[in-house]
């Protein structure tokens, strides 16, 4: 996995403009600690940070492809790519482009990805299986191609300068060129704080994320955005049984390919359903090649056994499931215990917020999970996750909550928001017409689900109620996997966000997805001869939080400092006596993450602004 970063412009000579470049490559170095590099041309500079996982020696970028056949000697490469991330069916497209007459020099997935290009122009990304971002600089056409993959798994940013384009696959490296200024886009913040996830949107005034599934094309046209893959409607015509087989032949097929890997690999297990799976699965495999038990990492918080207070959200603590899961399947199982003081270290939690580069933070769950990453990075450098599935599989608890599924709004703001409505300024609320633009939004989200003629009223509604989680809800969560993974430095794969599955899972009728109601039963009946009884019945818990009255006594200190300060500029978004307010309940009050995001969000709008010297609108 790696970090680009690059510079475009069609109407001027950018070899004089290299060292604007230069600043930008050395953001990404916690995305690629292993090697840097990079190319200047005359009319795009692409720089490079890698995270060495295949062909270590081999695969070093940019990658360039000689110059084609008649072309004068000195006249530079045709092509040239800087990649992030990985293709796992390489081997297959290998073998196929050497029936074409391709040589290869390396044994890496990039030059793959390189040649791909070179055979099948655009639309090679279409025959592409994996987690990518990368940019294309096509010296024969002069055209930058920058092309992301189908969920959104690896993030990737483009941003106009004057008549180019400026890319990274982080905001920070767009925002560390010399001639660019961090600017605020109150909509593009309110779409943030909204929890909406509209592809493209961005809290910073000019800069776009490239949306999953598309292509950002520049030439001397401009730039455009070209889509190459959406979530469609086709007939399911596969009974229970064969459906239940098609999903274990996926995931097993899935989880082989990602465990491809020239370095150490690692599972995290959660004592989840979905993490139990693809540790299972991932320990066959092991077997079958001879090798040494899986590895397992799960998390926990010092004291969590005596502070832990059940609730519906949250009924039971991992660490007990993510054992016996361990024991049942072998693995090597290790527990990272974090205290409260990590938590509440400000080391740890600015090194969050510069992860993200955003105001977005679910709390001590991002500053845990940034932990958990380095703890595993000191043994592994990749990781297999359960990210996706219980979207995939309808498993969280307002897919079958009626009065949710009814409501015309996204169904997760009913359990869970960054911040309320009523926190936010009447300023910035009216501004950004927040309620109206929700609402907007959620139809907009909503005209793009295809269905069939023959679908029922309550089918289609589930269909609309998935397709909001795979296009609004998923690319947000698997944007903070990855940032808080590679500000690690360690490589996380997702085998249930593998589009051949999501297509077909997306495909099958809820009452086959979750059949008698039972959430995730499809997954269930896929995989219950290798996953634990007690973790087949176990009701979803999310990702564990600390209950240490330390952290909700340090989270309140902090924000009574905040409003001590009359200065700060997160007030022109959050109101500051809605605030206050909030520190008048009694202590014990927020003793999870679910009621503490309005004082974590107030108080990572504050540092965000003030460290990023965002200026307004």
């Amino acid at each position: 996995m790696c970090g680009i970063a690059g510079w475009a412009d069609v109407g001027q000579d950018l070899t004089r403009e290299v060292d604007g470049v230069e600043p930008m490559v050395r953001t990404m170095a916690c995305r690629g600690p292993d090697a840097a590099g990079m190319h200047a041309g005359t009319h795009a500079v692409l720089g490079h940070r890698r995270l060495a996982i295949i062909d270590l020696e081999g695969g070093r970028q940019p990658m360039a492809a000689p110059a084609e056949p008649g072309r004068p000697a000195g006249e530079g490469p045709a092509v040239v790519l800087s990649y992030s991330g990985e293709v796992y069916n390489f081997p297959e497209l290998r073998e196929e482009l050497r029936g074409f007459g391709h040589a290869f020099r390396t044994r890496s997935d990039t030059e793959v990805v390189l040649r791909a290009y070179l055979q099948w122009g655009q639309d090679f990304v279409r025959r592409l299986n994996g987690m990518f971002a990368f940019a294309v600089w096509d010296e024969r056409a002069q055209r930058l191609l920058l092309v992301r993959d189908r969920l959104g798994i690896k993030p990737l940013y483009v941003a106009r300068l004057g008549g180019g384009v400026l890319f990274g696959s982080e905001p920070k490296a767009i925002l560390a060129h010399p001639r660019f200024r961090a600017r605020l886009d109150s909509q593009g913040l309110a779409d943030l704080l909204g929890l909406m996830k509209s592809p493209g949107v961005t809290p910073y005034r000019d800069v776009e994320e490239v949306p999953p599934g598309c292509v950002a094309a520049y030439d001397r046209d401009g730039l455009r955005i070209e889509r190459y893959w959406s979530l469609g409607r086709r007939p399911h015509e596969d009974d229970a049984g064969t459906t239940a087989d098609t999903v274990r032949a996926l995931l097993e097929d899935t989880v082989s390919r990602q465990m491809v890997t020239d370095v150490p690999l690692c599972t995290l297990l959660s004592g989840g359903l979905d993490s139990t799976v693809l540790t299972a699965l991932a320990a066959r495999v092991q077997a079958r090649a001879g090798e040494p038990p899986v590895r397992s990492f799960a998390v926990d918080f010092t004291g969590s056994e005596a502070d832990f207070r059940a609730s519906e959200f949250r009924p039971e603590r991992d660490s007990p499931y993510a054992l016996e899961a361990a024991r049942h399947i072998g693995t090597d199982h290790r527990l990272i215990e974090l205290s409260a003081d990590e938590l509440t270290r400000d080391a740890n939690r600015d090194a969050v917020l510069r992860a993200h580069d955003l105001p977005y933070t679910f709390g001590d769950v991002d500053t845990s999970l940034h932990l958990l990453f380095r703890g595993i990075r000191e043994h592994s450098t990749v990781a297999l996750s359960g990210e996706s599935a219980d979207e995939v599989f309808g498993g969280y608890a307002w897919f079958h909550d009626p009065a949710v599924v009814e409501a015309a709004t996204f169904p997760w703001l009913s359990r869970m928001q960054l911040i309320t409505p009523e926190l936010l300024s009447p300023a910035f609320r009216t501004a950004t017409r927040f309620e109206q633009y929700r609402a907007d939004r959620y139809q907009e989200a909503l005209s793009e689900v295809e269905h069939l003629p023959g679908d029922s009223p309550s089918e289609r509604r589930m269909r609309e109620i998935s397709h909001l989680h795979l296009t609004r809800w998923l690319p947000a969560l698997l944007d903070r996997k990855d940032r808080l993974s590679m500000a690690a430095g360690l490589e996380v794969r997702v085998p249930f966000c593998d589009h051949r599955l999501v297509e077909y899972v997306h495909n099958t009728p809820w009452d086959l997805k979750t059949p008698d109601g039972d959430p995730k039963g499809l997954l269930k009946r896929a995989t219950r001869d290798i996953v634990p009884r007690s973790v087949l019945e176990r009701r979803k818990s999310p990702y564990p939080t600390t209950a240490d009255q330390l952290y909700e006594k340090d989270l309140r200190a902090r924000t009574q400092a905040l409003l001590a300060d009359g200065s700060s500029p997160a007030f022109d978004v959050v109101d500051a006596t809605g605030l206050a307010r909030m520190l008048d309940l009694p202590q014990g009050h927020y003793h999870t993450q679910l009621h503490r995001n309005g004082l974590e969000t107030a108080l990572y709008l504050d540092r965000w602004m003030r460290e990023y010297d965002i200026a307004p609108e």
